[in-house]
């Protein structure tokens, strides 16, 4: 059995610049423009407006009012997804790269593709996990698609995510085993977000499965994902940073339309699971 590794967690937040000038941005969805990226929104700025029917709420009526609000979504093509995450995951130090999500590698916006140290479109929530696919909704919905080196996202595979396994080589931070897949701690937070983002905005409507954490790894084909026990204790440990609000913003301005409400609000994870 692999060796336990001591986790470090990360000491300070991610201090990138939130506002990014001379990006190239889809303005619909498929034409391109320049354009500055958003400030990101403060915590609790859309309460009054965009979260107002999920305010005071808990449990099932929390995660059946964030459903509604968040699934009123402008929608991409699994083509459209690239230039998309050349926008929200650029390096704020350098506008021509994108940050890859595993290894925190900034690499040429360009460098895109199939070969081993190119990157490609991430599924955090693993498409295998409800058999979507690349299909227009989960599968190519941006707040779970991250840019990621082509061969790490290949050791991740279709993987749960928990702690403990062995260090991948080419991704220090991460570890590995049979059955499931722990990210550095930068983005521990980041990860369980999204997959608790996906769990609000896919419950078995539009022809998809209903998507659901469970605390177990080795879940296969079935649309869940472990563990949840971890990816809650991931979220409260690497609270939201700089690039990931930022990132939610620019989803919500320029592309989907819509927000991950464990970005704005952590809280709603303890007060859902």
């Amino acid at each position: 059995m692999p060796v336990p590794h001591i986790r470090r967690w990360k000491p300070l937040a991610m201090t990138a610049a939130a506002v990014l000038v001379g990006i190239t941005v889809p303005a619909a969805a498929d034409a391109a423009t320049t354009a500055p990226t958003p400030t990101a929104a403060a915590a609790g700025a859309y309460d009054d407006t965009y979260y107002k029917d999920a305010l005071g709420k808990t449990g099932p009526e929390l995660k059946s009012a964030l459903h509604t609000i968040i699934s009123d979504q402008t929608k991409l093509s699994y083509d459209q997804v690239w230039d998309a995450l050349k926008t929200t995951d650029a390096d704020p130090d350098n506008g021509s790269n994108v940050i890859l999500l595993y290894t925190g590698r900034s690499q040429s916006k360009d460098s895109n593709g199939g070969d081993p140290d190119q990157w490609n479109r991430e599924h955090v929530w693993a498409k295998s996990h409800g058999d979507f696919g690349t299909a227009t909704g989960p599968g190519t919905d941006i707040h779970h698609l991250r840019p990621a080196d082509v061969s790490v996202n290949s050791t991740r595979g279709n993987k749960d995510f928990d702690n403990g396994g062995s260090e991948v080589g080419e991704a220090p931070g991460n570890f590995t085993d049979a059955d499931s897949f722990e990210p550095r701690d930068a983005v521990k937070g980041d990860v369980a977000r999204m997959i608790l983002y996906m769990a609000v905005r896919y419950d078995g409507e539009d022809g998809f499965a209903d998507l659901e954490p469970n605390d177990k790894v080795d879940n296969g084909s079935a649309p869940a994902i472990g563990r949840l026990s971890v990816l809650k204790q991931w979220s409260d440990e690497d609270p939201p940073d700089t690039f990931e609000k930022n990132r939610n913003q620019v989803i919500f301005d320029k592309f989907q339309h819509n927000r991950n409400p464990f970005i704005d609000h952590p809280e709603w994870v303890g007060a859902i699971w």
